[in-house]
This record gives C-alpha cells, sequence and structure tokens, in this order.
C-alpha cells in the first residue's frame, strides 16, 4: 500500500505537510478532495479511528458558516456530523495521510500536520 495525502491544494498546511514528506524521501498520492470529493466510508474510517473532534475542523470559516441547527445536529450526531464533512471537505482538518510503508508493519493514519511526529513516523 502506498500513502495516500488528503487535503486541498492551496492550503498553507498542505503545503508543509508536501514540504515535509517530500524532505523525508516519502513517495505518496495526492487527493485533493475539493476536486475530487472524498467518500462517506473514507470520512467514517478516519472518524472511527482519529475521533469526530480530531477531524472535524471547527476553526474554519465553512463551519462558521453553517447554521446553528447545523452545528447543532453535527454536535449530537457524529453520522450527522461525517454527512456534512462529506458535503462540506474543507471542513475537514488537513492533512490527512493514510496508508503504508513497505517496510513497516502498521498502518499510518495521521490527521493534521505536526512536523515532529512526520519525522518520527517516516524518519
Amino acid at each position: 500500500m502506498t500513502i495516500t495525502i488528503y487535503g486541498i491544494k492551496s492550503c498553507s498546511t498542505m503545503k508543509k505537510a508536501f514540504t515535509k514528506l517530500d524532505e523525508l524521501g516519502v513517495s505518496y498520492e495526492f487527493h485533493d478532495y475539493k476536486k475530487q470529493g472524498v467518500d462517506k466510508e473514507a470520512v467514517q474510517r478516519w472518524v472511527n479511528a482519529l475521533g469526530i473532534d480530531k477531524v472535524l475542523n471547527k476553526r474554519g470559516t465553512t463551519w462558521r458558516k453553517l447554521t446553528d441547527e447545523q452545528k447543532s445536529e453535527a454536535d449530537a450526531s457524529i453520522d450527522a456530523a461525517i454527512a456534512l464533512l462529506v458535503e462540506n471537505t474543507s471542513m475537514i482538518k488537513r492533512p490527512i495521510v493514510e496508508g503504508q510503508l513497505a517496510d513497516k508493519d502498521q498502518p499510518i493514519l495521521l490527521c493534521g500536520f505536526d512536523e515532529a511526529e512526520f519525522e518520527r513516523v517516516f524518519g
């Protein structure tokens, strides 16, 4: 399995992640979910492994533009939150890095950019 990095190309955090992966010599595929979308199964997998609080970015403008009703539904129901993430991919915290390195047994699933964590996992 290869490494896939999910996000939005123009995002400054994504650019940091791309640069760090390149520095570490990690080959990866980029999935731009702004252009390609993301399926419910992928979002469900991320939420199951990392938790909705880690995956759902409530600090961005997209979250702030939601109605109070939409926010309440997302807070009350994981399924409603996942449906919102599939519809509004910019609310997914970036980047999501998923896959497995050939020389490692453990699958990789990272959310957000933490330089030290990238170095630990890929270094």
